[in-house]
């Protein structure tokens, strides 16, 4: 059996049975086969993210009340010092985030949004090697966010709730992170409902893709939405299959950074959550995860180097 484009595959896949093992087993394969391909992505402002090995995207939510940080980075000082933190500690982009997604959260105006985040894109924008990403839904906030200089559009929505987002993404040839999210953040976790848990969000996101693309945005990333309108199993089985997503043909970038369904399964309030968060991303990495977008950089570096030298090093 060759290798068809992934559109096929992910027409495929969305109309699988649960039942189907067979063909969901050929379909993995198909999908690590695209999955072991390197992804190079030029981006605004003269720069080139080269994706051959998992990259570290270290969260900076410049907000009073994500559930992890939120009010720690409040200001844009405190902000821009985290973020050279984690530059140090080598994460490889920085994604900037001024409304809380949490669940429960309310929207914030775009003057606000910007308010939060614009001072500290300018500051990292002045160093040479910052990728910066910026974590909006909003055409305005984009917009700004990539004149003043980011390089990527993280939108949680997949371009659902402001589509004019995939015009600024194009006008600007920036990639854009497209992320499966079930209801919206205020109501999303009141009662997450799914026929076939990954056929749907193949689904979703195949629709997101072809949205984009139409707009002009090439550059695609697809991040599967862990703890947007999932309940814990569904978390866990998105963990257990995430090559699947591979059928795109995309990077895919997961997010379980001290998230509940971590501190459900583990007893676990959010500052003791490291643990948990480094063992999922570990399962991620081993089922193709390309980014990994987490709070502690530092310890996920530290993983990363050392699956790295389990994979590569022999015995003399």
């Amino acid at each position: 059996m060759g290798n068809p484009p992934a559109k096929y595959l992910s027409q495929i896949a969305g109309s699988l049975p649960e039942t189907a093992d067979l063909f969901r087993k050929e379909i993995t394969q198909l999908a690590t086969d695209f999955e072991k391909k390197k992804w190079e992505f030029t981006l605004p402002h003269g720069k080139t993210l080269m994706i051959d090995r998992p990259l570290i995207m270290g969260i900076l939510n410049v907000t009073p009340d994500s559930f992890s940080d939120g009010g720690q980075h409040n200001s844009g000082e405190t902000a821009y010092r985290r973020a050279r933190q984690m530059l140090d500690e080598g994460a490889d982009i920085i994604d900037i985030g001024g409304e809380s997604t949490r669940p429960g959260a309310g929207a914030v105006s775009v003057a606000d949004e910007w308010q939060r985040i614009g001072p500290v894109i300018q500051q990292l924008a002045k160093l040479p090697g910052c990728i910066i990403s910026v974590d909006t839904y909003k055409s305005d906030v984009a917009k700004r966010a990539l004149e003043n200089g980011a390089h990527i559009i993280n939108d949680i929505s997949g371009a659902r709730f402001d589509p004019a987002i995939a015009d600024v993404a194009a006008a600007f040839n920036a990639p854009m992170a497209l992320m499966h999210i079930q209801g919206e953040p205020r109501t999303m976790q009141q009662q997450p409902n799914y026929h076939l848990l990954m056929e749907d969000i193949c689904r979703e996101l195949k629709k997101s893709c072809e949205f984009v693309r139409s707009r002009g945005v090439m550059q695609i990333l697809l991040d599967p939405g862990i703890g947007f309108g999932k309940t814990v199993e569904n978390n866990l089985e998105i963990l257990r299959r995430l090559r699947e997503f591979g059928i795109f043909g995309h990077p895919v970038l997961l997010g379980t950074s001290r998230k509940s369904f971590i501190g459900r399964v583990l007893d676990a309030p959010v500052e003791d959550r490291l643990t948990g968060t480094i063992i999922s991303n570990v399962v991620g990495i081993n089922n193709n995860a390309a980014v990994l977008r987490v709070h502690d950089v530092h310890q996920h570096r530290h993983a990363l180097q050392l699956i790295h030298e389990i994979k590569i090093r022999k015995c003399p």
